[in-house]
């Protein structure tokens, strides 16, 4: 498959940086082909412009600024997202990463009425997030009924790319892990990546 991994963490010596480089050894292990896009390292602009969101009901949508990374988005069948979540939602460069590459006429257009949007990304067939907490998970699952698992399921990928299988791990008080628990999650990752076929 070809598979893109976004990685949305300012620093590089990061935990989420280390899980991405596990993601990405164990899909290249299995033969996929990988295209990496780190949102932070390569100065990734998270705001809209002004005609990208003048565009967004007057086709077609303004993506000279992005190309590279739209077409990247068009010909992926996997997605493999790591960030740390802030808040319990997305950092802002990777939710400006959806609102700029998953544009109308990219992942989705616009019905005639203004209606239920129509899915473009039918190649997508897998994605997987990669999440640290710096809190309980029962506080994630319980209280907060894990949002970012919601908005990805259910309100990005079913609209978008309604045939994707989606699974998230979330790796839970990440400021406090002893490394007998990080390398229980990493073989966690392994394990679930090594696995992938369409």
């Amino acid at each position: 498959m070809k598979c893109l991994v976004i990685i949305a963490h300012p620093d590089s010596g990061s935990l989420c940086h280390s899980l991405a480089r596990v993601a990405i050894q164990t899909l290249t292990d299995a033969g996929h082909e990988v295209v990496i896009d780190d949102l932070y390292q390569s100065g990734f602009i998270p705001s809209l412009t002004i005609n990208e969101r003048k565009t967004y009901y007057d086709p077609p949508f303004d993506s000279s600024a992005i190309e590279s990374r739209v077409e990247s988005l068009r010909s992926t069948e996997a997605l493999v997202l790591v960030f740390p979540v802030w808040w319990f939602g997305f950092p802002a460069i990777l939710k400006g990463w959806f609102d700029r590459v998953w544009a109308p006429g990219i992942a989705y257009d616009h019905a005639t009425d203004l209606g239920p949007i129509k899915p473009r990304l039918h190649n997508l067939r897998r994605t997987m997030a990669i999440t640290t907490l710096g809190s309980p998970w029962w506080a994630d699952r319980l209280l907060l009924w894990q949002p970012v698992k919601r908005v990805l399921k259910t309100a990005i990928l079913r609209t978008c790319a309604p045939e994707c299988r989606f699974e998230i791990l979330s790796l839970y008080k990440a400021e406090r892990l002893t490394v007998r628990e990080v390398d229980v999650f990493t073989s966690r990752i392994h394990k679930k990546l090594g696995k992938w076929r369409i």
